[in-house]
């Protein structure tokens, strides 16, 4: 597993993670540049989702603050984790409806990208959307099906999870819009994804689990979905024979220069 730079905080006897000052106000100046970013952007289910949490503006949240809400919406809470985590240990907290949240910010130098998941890119990215029926149920199957699954079949699945959770585009009445955190949590990928660059096509299963992606560069390809909800239509399929079925027919040419060890 790649190594990080960064540390997760804590918690105290209470339950209360100390963040320092200056990490209290890189929270205040990453929320406030994104919730104006992702303005007219952003689907629906994300922004009711942003507005039930209440996201503090001048400070790193609780995971206790997080909880109360995600638990009375769909069930769901955080979970706090180190900077990384094994594969299992991911698996198995979505099958359980937590989600991993690593309690680090990112620096200064990092304030635009960094490959580690942070606490802005977990909670502003993805627990918004954890208060929604569809997007909840699927993510638990997908930590159903990945703790399940071989080392090789994870690999099929984890595509699905980037051109979704972290990657998903949606129509919406009012036009194309955005719902995977990955963009949401990045002012360069959300300008990015609703421009005329990328390449975009309907979500079908099969075919995302045959794309390569890097985790490095802006996404040339995104998948959208109809609406939120056919999350919970995928959740009924059987995904692993859609994983068998892209195994048997091997992955597409990248539209992109390959690195080694590229997903």
């Amino acid at each position: 597993m790649k190594g990080t730079k960064y540390q997760a905080r804590l918690p105290d006897q209470k339950g209360y993670i100390h963040y320092p000052e200056e990490e209290h106000q890189i929270w205040a100046e990453l929320i406030a540049r994104q919730s104006a970013c992702i303005q007219g952007k952003a689907c629906d289910e994300y922004m009711a989702g942003l507005a039930a949490l209440d996201l503090p503006m001048n400070r790193i949240p609780q995971l206790s603050e997080v909880d109360s809400v995600l638990l009375d919406a769909t069930g769901w809470q955080t979970a706090q984790v180190p900077a990384l985590i094994s594969f299992e240990r991911f698996f198995e907290l979505l099958a359980s409806k937590r989600f991993p949240v690593a309690t680090f910010i990112r620096s200064r130098e990092e304030m635009d990208y960094l490959q580690e998941p942070d606490i802005f890119h977990e909670i502003f990215g993805h627990c918004p959307l954890l208060t929604n029926a569809a997007f909840a149920h699927f993510t638990q199957t997908y930590g159903e099906l990945g703790l399940a699954a071989s080392p090789e079949e994870r690999v099929f699945l984890a595509r699905l999870y980037w051109f979704t959770v972290e990657f998903g585009l949606v129509n919406s009445p009012d036009g194309l819009k955005i719902y995977g955190g990955g963009i949401l949590s990045s002012p360069g990928e959300t300008q990015y994804a609703m421009s005329e660059q990328p390449e975009r096509k309907p979500l079908d299963v099969v075919t995302a689990m045959r794309t390569p992606y890097r985790i490095d560069i802006m996404q040339p390809i995104y998948f959208v979905l109809e609406q939120i909800d056919q999350l919970y239509d995928l959740a009924q399929q059987d995904l692993m024979a859609h994983v068998r079925r892209a195994q048997q027919l091997g992955l597409f040419a990248p539209s992109f220069e390959m690195k080694k060890n590229v997903s």
